[in-house]
């Protein structure tokens, strides 16, 4: 803005300047070559009192030297002698005394000035009165130089001036943007000091409110999440207690660590939002905890191995999918899969990726999960046999859903991927419905040699007990837990229902 300001003036000025300039210096031209041809008109004008006294060549050459000491005053007189300087061409002269006409016409060395005098018996005379071309521009130049300074000195100060003024609002500018950086950055304590003209003290005073409003708005929605989370400890709790008066059912103890788990998520959760908020960077929960359901980027020792956590997860939903009648195969590689995330992110990645299957597609849809490495990256990779996915773009958005749900299952998943520069893609898997990979950065430590890649098959066992991701894992198949067999994720799982992404 300052630069745009003084390159206003400067355009503005110099057009004002040049406006005046060139008129006056035209004048000025004008003026010399005025003051210099009068000069030789009124040397001309004194000859002719002499003219019509005498014609004698000595008396005229006397006058004439008296009125010219420069050798620009000629007199032809009728018979063709001249006296003085003869500038003047023949056919000018012969022109004037011809038609007793007063001429005045410039020459190649300057301006040449006739006035014819009659003398007795109607005779001619002409007196030529010359201008070097060196007096009709005297003082010229010197004049545009002065004008120029005067002008160039005008533009210098206006410049400065706008500068000056371009300064004091960029001042203020610069410091709104500073505390606008800021704030998108976390720093929810950033205030301005409104300062400059009065658009920006107002614009000032409107970030200061905006920013108090921000800091309200993550209170009051800190405060839901931690009431919302809460509420959810009275069902959690009657679901303890019907765990424990089946403790010697099949699966019981598994059931009873879910819970456990999950109690102590929603501590977590609650913990993290009763906390004071902190400055921190955007996309982080501002007390400073991870946001739940939402993997941030992972701290410089956060490693996981990807196929532990892989084969981890699948052996906990295959206890669902032997309820439903769904063919699960795992196919993971034995070489070092280390990527820079924590294992509760990659895991609710992998939830919501498998959840997504579970909630869109039917009772008896197979699917695979398989986990490869390449040179610098592991693709862990999620088909199915269902109907895929009509719109893969729209399907990536956040908050978007095609298959009902609340279209943030995906989201997890790309957000993950940022985490370890990779990506997420939607293609047309090999058992004819979608196909979902998830690239993931190999971290430093893990990128060696490329071995052999083996594949394994692990569809029982104990499932793990990483309950720590609420939307993840409630995506239509309650939370996977085995609980009561056939009776989760029965919620829009007719055939034919579009493969979404919770």
């Amino acid at each position: 803005m300052r630069r745009a300001l003084a390159g206003v003036a400067l355009a503005v000025t110099s057009m004002v300047a040049l406006s005046f300039l060139i008129p006056l210096a035209l004048l000025v031209q004008s003026e010399a070559r005025g003051r210099a041809t009068t000069e030789a008109e009124q040397r001309a004008a004194a000859l002719a009192p002499v003219l019509a006294l005498t014609t004698r060549p000595s008396d005229v050459q006397q006058a004439v030297s008296g009125l010219d000491a420069g050798h620009r005053l000629g007199v032809h007189l009728p018979g063709g002698s001249v006296i003085g300087a003869e500038h003047a061409p023949a056919d000018a002269l012969g022109r004037a005394e011809r038609d007793k006409e007063t001429l005045a016409l410039g020459t190649r060395d300057g301006w040449v000035y006739l006035q014819p005098v009659i003398l007795a018996k109607n005779r001619v005379a002409v007196v030529e009165s010359f201008v070097p071309r060196s007096d009709l521009d005297r003082g010229v130049t010197l004049s545009w130089v002065v004008m120029s300074l005067l002008a160039v000195g005008l533009v210098a100060g206006s410049v400065a001036v706008a500068d000056r003024l371009g300064a004091r609002v960029v001042r203020s500018s610069r410091s709104l943007s500073r505390a606008s950086n800021s704030l998108g950055s976390g720093d929810l304590e950033v205030r301005v000091e409104p300062a400059g003209p009065p658009e920006l003290k107002e614009a000032g005073r409107a970030f200061n409110s905006m920013a108090d409003r921000v800091v309200q708005l993550l209170a009051m929605e800190r405060e839901l999440v931690a009431d919302l989370s809460h509420r959810l400890r009275t069902p959690l709790t009657a679901l303890r207690l019907e765990a424990e008066r089946m403790s010697a059912a099949p699966g019981a103890e598994r059931l009873t660590s879910a819970i456990t788990h999950l109690e102590t998520e929603l501590d977590s959760i609650i913990s993290a939002a009763r906390s004071p908020l902190a400055v921190g960077p955007l996309g982080a929960v501002t007390s400073g905890q991870e946001r739940r359901g939402a993997p941030a980027p992972a701290g410089p020792d956060e490693l996981c191995e990807v196929s532990d956590v892989v084969r981890g997860r699948v052996e906990f939903w295959s206890v669902l999918a032997e309820q439903q009648g769904r063919s699960c195969r795992l196919s993971a590689t034995a070489e070092p899969t280390s990527v820079r995330l924590p294992s509760d992110d990659l895991a609710a990645v992998v939830d919501a990726l498998i959840g997504n299957v579970f909630q869109h597609t039917a009772e008896g849809t197979a699917f695979a999960v398989r986990v490869e490495r390449t040179a610098q990256a592991v693709v862990l990779s999620v088909h199915d046999a269902g109907p895929g996915i009509a719109d893969p773009d729209l399907a990536l958005a956040r908050g978007v859903s095609v298959g009902g749900s609340t279209g943030l299952g995906l989201d997890i998943a790309h957000r993950a991927t940022r985490a370890t520069r990779g990506e997420v893609r939607i293609l047309r898997g090999p058992l004819g419905g979608a196909l979902v990979e998830v690239t993931l950065g190999l971290a430093a430590e893990a990128r060696g040699g490329l071995g052999r890649s083996s594949r394994r098959l692990r569809r029982s066992g104990r499932p793990a007990l990483g309950l720590g991701r609420l939307a993840a894992r409630l995506t239509g198949s309650g939370s996977g837990s085995g609980a009561r067999p056939g009776s989760a994720a029965r919620p829009g799982s007719g055939p034919g229902k579009q493969h979404g992404h919770g």
